[in-house]
């Protein structure tokens, strides 16, 4: 995996601040395999399906809300932000679940 402690750290406290404590971040994509260099962030958050997070306005804020975080704590970076409901069977959903790595 190619995201060191700090981010780590930081990505898991702003998911839990942000989308409540129940919230699973996974890493996914490029970033998974240490033989590769460079890459955006891929990640997935998988919520609970409490009111405020099936809102998909309050989502919508939220997840603004958690890239502000993350920039403001690791910098600019290219990050692509999933968050998935239960139930949610898109394709790229199941991608991330059965390729990534829980932080």
């Amino acid at each position: 995996m190619r995201l060191g402690d700090r981010e780590r750290c930081i990505i898991r406290t702003a998911a839990a601040e942000v989308f409540g404590p129940e919230a699973r971040v996974l890493l996914f994509g490029s970033r998974v395999d240490d033989t590769r260099r460079g890459g955006d962030i891929d990640l997935l958050i998988h919520l609970d399906g409490s009111s405020d997070n099936a809102d998909m306005m309050a989502l919508a804020e939220k997840r603004v809300r958690y890239l502000v975080m993350l920039e403001k704590a690791m910098g600019e970076r290219k990050i692509d932000l999933i968050t998935a409901l239960p139930g949610d069977d898109r394709a790229i959903v199941g991608i991330a679940t059965a390729t990534g790595v829980e932080l």
